[in-house]
């Protein structure tokens, strides 16, 4: 027993020898593993020849340090990124289905031959593909092309000019600014933390740092929007002290249609008071209530029209008008205000709309020169709704017809010049007095200022109220509202201001450029013309 008791105890004591070799053979190899790595041609620190102290060591891990703290927080935004467009791509994934459900029963966006994918991003990655962005398409003419339009940091190059009429422009609008910082942003991204699968390689700055580009290095961009796919950017950056351009290509592709609301709106019942300033202009009263018999007696038949008349001169044929149609059409729903004094637009149409005396009711702030049809006065009624909505609509504005219709005798009838073409007239983007709106509203926001006189102004200020407003404003162009040409007189009374806008006005009122560019030349048509006709003579005779 004493024996094997010895033998027991002696084998114990080599194996925890051995286990002890063993922890210290692995700390050894982990001590290792976690010393820093060195370059194999450089010398060991404390070999002679070199000399490392404590700074360099604090250096070189306060180094290591920054570098994954600046890689750990880049990680932590991008899976903060993948999180949020994750739970996105869910609800929009839930969504779908339950379109396609409610699609399987007949009810859905998607045509049969077009169902919602199952997938969101493959979806997305086919309007990629569908797209004029990695390979051309095949166009009838040069009218099929979607141009590009160009900027930088600071500047729109734009082809569409909208309302400013300015061909190089800062954003105006925010949507606009908001969409190019973010597109600025999202190509730094890409360059500055590419993907595995992106064609550049990594680059060092002169100290052998990582090159960081900013939006400083941003040089040039473009984009367009095909409406059915999505809007493609294509972005340049460029180092100052680099040869090499940085190009990115993003995509925005448009989803699938989503249904925000389906609703019946019934405007049987709703009257519409069409309320005109006036001062003399009798002839052109005359003939807008024949348009005003035609339309909205004998069609449309809920008009309540109330016109405010300023001055003495001119009041008695208004009244002989208006009673002429009464006798006529069994007409008695308008009202006739007589004011004696200077005519101010704004405060007519105030004075209108505080005339009336039975409750809520739509209004149509009209001028005495313009025409609209039927299908109109419900465009009015459908887009204007109290304390939510205020309609307006861009008018068409008619050229003189003297100048359209030169190679005519006389020109046609007014319903014959009421036709959409360039030469014919213009979409009247930069007029705001044309407006449906609920007098509620109107009365809410405080109506017109009446500090405004004269012609133009106050119709921008009520418009820029209702912009700063909760209200949602709907501006569009539509096909049944033209202003018709009559000739403008600019007044000595006007400020400045308004003096330019009468004549800008007036200027855009003409006639189109093509037709303008005829008048100016004319003496020199002219002269070709004869020359023409004089050589043709004298070969006759020859």
């Amino acid at each position: 027993m004493p024996r094997r008791g010895l033998i027991l105890h002696t084998r114990t004591h080599w194996l925890l020898l051995g286990l002890a070799l063993l922890c210290s053979l692995i700390l050894f190899m982990y001590l290792l593993e976690c010393a820093p790595q060195t370059d194999g041609n450089a010398s060991l620190p404390g070999v002679v020849g070199e000399n490392y102290g404590k700074e360099y060591y604090q250096a070189l891990l306060q180094e290591q340090e920054e570098h994954y703290q600046t890689r750990a927080t880049s990680l932590k935004r991008q899976i903060a990124q993948l999180k949020q467009e994750l739970q996105e791509m869910s609800e929009k994934m839930r969504s779908l289905q339950e379109r396609k459900n409610v699609g399987a029963n007949g009810i859905g966006y998607q045509s049969n031959k077009e169902q919602a994918p199952s997938d969101l991003l493959e979806f997305l990655h086919s309007q990629i593909d569908k797209a004029e962005v990695s390979i051309g398409a095949k166009l009838p003419s040069e009218y099929g092309v979607i141009p590009f339009e160009s900027f930088t940091l600071m500047k729109v190059f734009q082809l569409e000019m909208g309302l400013t009429r300015h061909p190089e422009e800062k954003p105006v609008r925010k949507d606009k600014r908001d969409e190019l910082v973010e597109v600025i942003e999202a190509g730094l991204e890409v360059i500055n933390n590419p993907d595995e699968d992106d064609e550049q390689e990594d680059e060092e700055g002169p100290l052998g740092e990582k090159l960081i580009f900013n939006e400083n290095d941003f040089v040039e961009g473009y984009y367009r929007t095909e409406r059915d796919k999505g809007t493609q950017y294509e972005l340049f950056f460029k180092k100052a002290d680099l040869m090499e351009y940085r190009h990115v290509t993003l995509f925005r592709p448009f989803g699938p249609l989503m249904k925000v609301k389906s609703e019946m709106i019934d405007i049987t019942r709703s009257i519409i008071n069409i309320i005109v300033p006036l001062a003399e202009r009798t002839e052109a009263f005359v003939q807008f209530m024949q348009n005003f018999r035609d339309v909205c007696i004998h069609q449309d038949k809920k008009i309540h029209l109330t016109v405010v008349y300023f001055g003495k001169e001119g009041l008695s044929k208004v009244k002989s008008v208006l009673e002429s149609v009464t006798s006529e059409s069994n007409f008695h729903n308008y009202t006739l205000v007589s004011l004696n004094e200077e005519f101010n637009r704004g405060r007519g149409l105030n004075v209108g709309a505080r005339a009336w005396d039975k409750g809520e009711v739509l209004m149509f702030f009209c001028d005495v020169d313009i025409y609209f049809s039927a299908e109109f006065l419900n465009s009015c009624r459908l887009n204007a709704e109290p304390g939510k909505k205020v309609f307006y609509p861009v008018v068409f504005s008619l050229y003189n017809p003297a100048i359209v219709y030169a190679n005519q005798e006389v020109p046609p009838p007014v319903e014959q010049q009421l036709v959409h073409k360039k030469d014919s007239g213009f979409w009247r983007d930069f007029g705001f007095g044309m407006t449906c709106q609920y007098r509620s509203d109107f009365l809410t926001i405080g109506g017109f200022d009446m500090e405004v006189k004269g012609w133009g102004g106050e119709d921008v200020h009520l418009y820029r109220k209702y912009l700063h407003g909760d209200l949602i404003v709907i501006r569009t162009p539509v096909p049944g509202l033209f202003h018709l040409w009559h000739e403008k007189r600019c007044a000595d009374e006007l400020t400045p201001e308004q003096y330019r806008m009468c004549i800008q006005s007036k200027a855009m009122n003409e006639a189109s450029h093509s037709h303008l560019g005829m008048l100016v030349f004319r003496e020199e048509i002219e002269t070709h013309l004869h020359k023409q006709a004089y050589r043709t003579n004298s070969e006759a005779v020859g």
